[in-house]
């Protein structure tokens, strides 16, 4: 099931409890969010000028601010995601471009 589905099938009372999730987590984090982020849906992947559309596992992002990857870990315990069965969170790392 797609996010937009999800969120299509859902009661306001489903929405209001997962919004009261997130903004949970948040306050836990103590700051570490630099941007909540947004729920993620249709993807398309561009190769050569063409484009396709695509199934994609990535469902949503947020940035956080850690010193690590551990750190990072740490902070997302108690993220909404993992009260969702088979549901997982990638944690990324941004590298900064030499000279910028």
């Amino acid at each position: 099931m797609s996010v937009g589905e999800m969120f299509a099938n859902s009661t306001p009372e489903q929405m209001a409890a997962g919004m009261a999730a997130w903004q949970a987590w948040h306050k836990a984090t103590g700051g570490a969010v630099v941007d909540l982020g947004a729920p993620l849906d249709k993807s398309t992947t561009l190769t050569g000028g063409s484009h396709a559309a695509e199934k994609t596992a990535i469902t949503g992002y947020s940035i956080l601010q850690a010193e690590s990857i551990d750190e990072a870990a740490a902070l997302l315990k108690g993220h909404p995601h993992f009260h969702m069965p088979g549901s997982s969170v990638q944690i990324l790392e941004c590298v900064p471009l030499p000279g910028m």
